[in-house]
């Protein structure tokens, strides 16, 4: 019995089998999607993983120790795809500008990505603007803080961490516009 024959007798019409696949397919890919994006982050109130890593500020490599960091005040580790893309230039920019005011609220901010130090140096000179810096977020990093996506480049995901290693805040948006106003909100709010 051929095929078109045996689709028939079950009221098939040609082309509705692959028709039915490919909705399935389609279904299942969606929800897929749809778990991957619900978890994509560490939650408020959760334990920031602590970590070290090679970092960059005006083009000068150093090593970053959150530990040491949130020793001084609270910090905003911002995640970030890749240096030198549009979302990422212009996020970088908007942190730049709004450095003296999370200067002034006592916050450390750093930027992540899985770049390397070379790129990130280069990246932390011209469009940093030498204000803060950026480090590299290893795999381990992107593990730790749920923020590695499929391709292995890091999802734009921010936190702030007050003094006590605890996330008081998480704005995870592929739109790098609200990153800078809701971090800044949430490290004033710890001063009250």
């Amino acid at each position: 019995m051929t095929d078109l024959r045996r689709n028939r007798e079950r009221g098939w019409r040609v082309g509705e089998g692959m028709n039915r696949f490919i909705r399935s397919a389609a279904a299942l890919a969606l929800a897929a999607l749809t778990v991957t994006t619900a978890s994509a982050e560490l939650k408020g109130g959760d334990k920031a993983p602590l970590f070290t890593t090679r970092a960059a500020l005006a083009g000068k490599e150093f090593g970053f120790n959150l530990q040491a960091a949130l020793a001084k005040g609270p910090v905003v580790l911002y995640f970030y795809p890749k240096a030198f893309t549009q979302g990422c230039t212009l996020e970088a920019n908007a942190f730049a500008e709004a450095m003296p005011q999370f200067k002034a609220a006592g916050a450390t901010v750093i930027g992540m990505s899985a770049d390397d130090i070379e790129t990130l140096g280069r990246f932390s000179r011209e469009h940093c603007r030498d204000a803060f810096p950026v480090g590299v977020a290893t795999a381990q990093i992107g593990k730790a803080y749920d923020v590695t996506g499929p391709s292995g480049l890091t999802r734009r995901t921010s936190y702030v961490i007050a003094r006590d290693g605890r996330i008081v805040a998480v704005h995870s948006n592929a739109d790098y516009r609200g990153h800078v106003a809701t971090t800044l909100a949430a490290v004033r709010a710890l001063k009250r």
